[in-house]
């Protein structure tokens, strides 16, 4: 793919040393993988099956735009840690304080919904494969507590390594249950056309479809694990992106594959399964009428992957962003991006602080159901970021805070903005949605 931002990169200035270009090697991959497997739930998962069980393959180019999309936000916030070597939020907060004030209420309020969210979602396949254990309240009690563990004394190298073990997994599973459901590989080709569904609201089930997978905050803490990784100046800008695209091929594959089985198990059936990570309950059960319980349990063992990785991402990625919020309110001037490889930020009391912010109190969630008021406060918060991420990165890397050689072009600057038009209209479309007469 040609470099996104469209300039040239001889300048004609000495470089220094620690910025020579690094030779794009397979070797180095490792950020993208956890971002990739972050980024993509259960949830995501769910939705791709329920596009394929209610449309075939007509939606598939939307899935492979979505991809397209997210390739673009990634290498962007990967761009603006290399090339300035501060972080997305010390960015932001050039901006104005409207961006501090928006970040400190979502990280609060997001946490603390997410945390009970990726627990029960974590404890669901657990409980299926082994029913009589303990309760799913309790299961999922137990992978919070785990994650919050595993990422407490463990830094990023180990944690990426263990990332890619479980990406290695679902990415197994994954493509088994795709060739296993014998994919109609012509009406898949015939997806690729851009062609939208004769349905009501297909508009914007489709844009849903480009919108959703593998959007969420994990796309902004992809240039905080660049700098975790030890990449921390523009001679690791290749290296960065051939590691964005891996990450975002890999997510492609995930959805295509996730699509096949809609389309031709559920799809060809007329089968309707629920929204949500019970969804893919059902198809656990599913699976074990038409290919027997070993494919089932199989099946099993990637959606906890699919869940705990996107557990133990967000512990530890947005830790590490609220570790730089923490730091930039009390006015520490340090080279950000060197206190990111350093793993100083690692070992903060805030980094840790968040962690047990996003363990116990979504506990009390588990046991006493989620309170409605902030649950829609929560799903506005939410459709708001990824709008929020997209243009705030139109302004930082088209203006005098980005060197000029790594300002955006015309390629980044138009992805970017179908980013936003994109998620900006999902933002309406959530909030509008809301049943805002049963809040007051």
């Amino acid at each position: 793919m040609a470099d996104i931002t469209g300039n040239t990169r001889d300048t004609g200035t000495p470089r220094d040393p620690d910025s020579a270009p690094r030779k794009s090697s397979w070797r180095y991959i490792g950020p993208g993988i956890v971002v990739a497997a972050t980024g993509v739930g259960a949830g995501d998962l769910v939705a791709t099956l329920i596009a394929g069980s209610n449309f075939g393959y007509t939606l598939l180019w939307a899935a492979i735009i979505g991809c397209l999309v997210k390739i673009s936000l990634a290498e962007a916030c990967g761009r603006w840690h290399l090339s300035t070597g501060r972080t997305l939020f010390d960015g932001w907060a050039s901006l104005g304080r409207w961006t501090t004030w928006f970040f400190a209420v979502y990280t609060v309020i997001w946490g603390f919904v997410y945390g009970a969210a990726a627990m029960s979602s974590s404890a669901l396949p657990l409980q299926a494969l082994f029913p009589d254990v303990m309760d799913l309240k309790w299961w999922g009690v137990a992978c919070g507590l785990v994650g919050l563990v595993f990422v407490w004394f463990n830094k990023y190298a180990v944690f990426e390594k263990v990332m890619t073990v479980l990406v290695g997994v679902m990415f197994v599973v994954t493509v088994y249950l795709a060739i296993r459901v014998t994919p109609n590989l012509g009406d898949a080709f015939a997806g690729l056309l851009p062609v939208l569904p004769d349905e009501k609201d297909s508009v914007l089930n489709t844009l849903g479809l480009i919108g959703g997978v593998g959007g969420t905050i994990t796309l902004a803490a992809y240039g905080y694990w660049v700098n975790a990784k030890g990449w921390t100046d523009t001679g690791w800008m290749k290296i960065m992106r051939l590691d964005n695209r891996v990450a975002y091929a890999t997510t492609g594959i995930f959805v295509v594959a996730m699509l096949f089985v809609g389309a031709e198990l559920l799809h060809s059936a007329n089968i309707a399964i629920a929204s949500g990570d019970k969804g893919l309950i059902q198809l656990g059960d599913i699976l074990a009428e038409e290919y027997g319980t070993a494919t089932s349990k199989f099946f099993l063992i990637g959606f906890f992957a699919t869940s705990f990785t996107s557990l133990i991402g967000v512990w530890h990625g947005v830790s590490l962003m609220f570790a730089d919020f923490v730091a930039r309110q009390r006015g520490e001037k340090e080279a950000r991006a060197d206190e990111l490889a350093s793993g100083r930020r690692e070992r903060s009391w805030a980094f840790r602080a968040y962690l047990l912010w996003l363990t116990f109190p979504p506990i009390v969630l588990l046991f006493q159901g989620q309170p409605f008021r902030l649950i829609i406060i929560y799903g506005v918060l939410g459709a708001a970021f990824m709008p929020f991420l997209a243009l705030t990165l139109l302004w930082l890397l088209n203006s005098a805070r980005t060197p000029r050689e790594w300002r955006n072009g015309a390629l980044s600057n138009t992805m970017l903005a179908i980013a936003g038009l994109l998620f900006l209209v999902l933002c309406v479309k959530q909030v509008w949605d809301q049943p805002w007469s049963e809040f007051f």
